[in-house]
């Protein structure tokens, strides 16, 4: 894993992805006023975010993890989302957020999100680190969005390539 820096350039660093985790902490703390909120992290990349993203929402909160996979091994969506572990709480009626690493193909969040449809919640709505509208396949946009970037296979801070490279604090790119 140490050697996998020398085919990756920095992109977004510690700093910045703090940054963005503040702004969207306080869009979503002043969207929320006076209700309550439930965060779905969806595993395993959004892991890190999204503990540095609650730890910014100053309202109360209940945090709920789904895991959900659409990529094989490899750096390609499979294009089939399957839910390896659904939600374990009623959200009947309840303020959902949705918090995802990174909006691509929009596969996973539009099966998911019509998933969550079906249990009658107040809202559902989608907070990801990093958007790509480019290869966007769906119609389907996110509600906070941290950063829009180009078409490029990025890993750290819990973006992987097979399993590897979570734990970065900053955010890489594959060089070509």
């Amino acid at each position: 894993m140490p050697r996998f820096r020398d085919k990756a350039l920095p992109f977004i660093s510690e700093k910045e992805i703090s940054e963005i985790c503040i702004r969207l902490g306080l869009q979503i703390s002043n969207d929320y006023t006076g209700k309550e909120l439930i965060a779905l992290v969806i595993l395993k990349g959004s892991i890190v975010f999204a503990a540095d993203l609650v730890r910014q929402i100053s309202l109360p909160l209940k945090i709920d993890f789904v895991r959900l996979s659409s990529y094989g091994h490899g750096t390609e969506s499979s294009g089939t989302v399957r839910i390896i572990k659904d939600i374990s709480m009623n959200i009947t009626g309840k303020n959902v957020l949705i918090i995802e690493d990174i909006l691509d193909t929009g596969h996973t969040l539009t099966l998911f999100t019509n998933h969550l449809k079906a249990s009658k919640p107040e809202s559902v709505k989608i907070c990801t680190l990093l958007d790509k509208p480019s290869r966007r396949k769906t119609f389907i946009k996110a509600d906070y969005c941290g950063k829009t970037i180009e078409d490029r296979f990025v890993v750290g801070y819990g973006l992987d390539v097979d399993e590897k490279c979570r734990n970065y604090r900053d955010i890489l790119y594959l060089k070509s």
